[in-house]
């Protein structure tokens, strides 16, 4: 089945919001932290790089309009 214009199988990056980033940084970090401690170690290095690559986003992000 072909998709359609626009729609999320297009193989294009979420756009996200500030406030869904961080929302989204906060369940990384909680994630990463209740990870057993038997969890692979590539795992671990994933969310952290996740988690590094969202809050430098964050950082470089313009002021909100208002």
């Amino acid at each position: 089945m072909r998709s359609h214009e626009g729609q999320f199988s297009d193989n294009r990056p979420i756009r996200r919001t500030p406030q869904e980033k961080r929302k989204l940084v906060a369940e990384l970090k909680e994630t990463l932290a209740n990870l057993k401690p038997s969890a692979a170690p590539s795992l671990r290095a994933t969310l952290q790089a996740r988690i590094r690559e969202l809050e430098a986003e964050l950082a470089t992000a313009p002021p909100p309009r208002r």
